[in-house]
């Protein structure tokens, strides 16, 4: 493939106005084209750069030959891809999810699946992890995380290339902390974060105990359910599943998000076994973070301990710094009580 083709590729899809306009009346002849065109602009082949005309041109190709009904099977489950606008891809940081419906129960669910199929082995991490949590772990804290339904290897049909993939039951109602500050661009008022930074400690504190680092608390994988003060983590490719040394005996975070490389502490960059107290500085940061200047000058304080460089000075127990954390805030605005949020619109 050289360039002049991909770039040929791309204004004929931008053309396009009708299916037929880019695949023409005749079905053989529509089949090659389809093909061609696929090996031309499949992510796998562009670097991920043209993911977007990728899932155009497989848009167009189901309404062409009337197939809106991709239907994925496994040996244990069936699921019906989303078509339209609710069948696009959300775009994670290393994956991609996709919206479908799980047929043997009729509930809905995000096939999770890497962009590169070399990074399977995150999504087998993440798989390790979130059976390992409900298994070692305290079951009342299980809402805290994703359901995984299976994992599974699905071949590429156009490329061959084959990737791991996670069922995971969706979730309704929620939003990423980063959400709720675009959502609060001066800050959240620090009585709101603090129902949130406590239930991030509960499920930490939960993770932790089963025997897991989640490895990257950053905002994207932090969702909260406004009118529920509910939360959950996601995301949990990148965790240190402890007592799995077959899965990474290193005890170290296997990766990075490039985009939030500043929000690490210096073991994760610096290549050294990870701890509970690594998961606590980064949910710090989540929430000093998302109430910016409006933290009172005690939860700033409380905030500094957590963000020591050196790694053995920061606290490492959840639950002992949750109970630390209920008495600053008991001290701060008296005994606790449910304070209703709101998230405005960002349309």
């Amino acid at each position: 493939m050289n360039d002049r083709e991909l770039d040929d590729a791309l204004a004929r899809l931008d053309r396009v106005r009708v299916p037929a306009d880019l695949f023409g009346d005749d079905e053989a002849e529509a089949a090659r084209r389809y093909r061609r065109l696929v090996r031309l602009v499949h992510p796998d082949a562009t670097g991920g750069r043209t993911r977007d005309a990728f899932v155009r041109l497989n848009a167009l190709w189901r309404t062409y030959t009337r197939d809106d009904a991709a239907v994925i099977t496994t040996r244990r489950h069936s699921y019906r891809l989303a078509t339209g606008g609710d069948g696009d891809p959300i775009g994670g940081d290393l994956a991609e999810l996709y919206a479908a419906r799980q047929e043997s129960r009729g509930r809905d669910v995000l096939l999770k699946m890497p962009r590169d199929p070399r990074d399977s082995d995150l999504l087998e991490r993440e798989a390790v992890a979130l059976r390992q949590l409900p298994k070692d772990g305290d079951g009342k804290f299980l809402p805290y995380i994703p359901r995984l339904i299976e994992t599974f290897r699905h071949k590429d049909a156009s490329t061959g290339a084959q990737r791991q993939v996670n069922a995971i039951a969706a979730l309704d109602g929620f939003h990423t902390l980063t959400e709720v500050g675009q959502a609060y661009p001066d800050g959240v008022d620090p009585r709101d974060a603090a129902w949130m930074w406590r239930r991030l400690l509960v499920g930490l504190g939960f993770a932790h105990r089963a025997g897991v680092l989640h490895g990257a608390v950053l905002p994207d994988h932090v969702l909260i359910h406004p009118e529920k003060h509910g939360l959950v983590l996601v995301d949990w490719c990148y965790s240190v599943p402890g007592c799995h040394a077959n899965v990474d005996p290193s005890g170290r975070v296997p990766a990075m998000v490039d985009r939030y490389a500043g929000w690490y502490p210096p073991e994760v960059p610096g290549r050294r076994p990870a701890s509970p107290a690594t998961d606590l500085y980064m949910a710090t940061r989540c929430m000093t973070g998302l109430m910016g200047d409006k933290a009172p000058k005690a939860m700033r304080s409380f905030a500094r301990g957590c963000l020591l460089p050196a790694q053995n000075r920061r606290p490492s127990d959840a639950w002992r710094l949750l109970a630390e954390f209920d008495e600053l805030l008991e001290r701060l605005y008296g005994p606790r009580r449910f304070r209703p949020f709101h998230l405005p619109s960002l349309h």
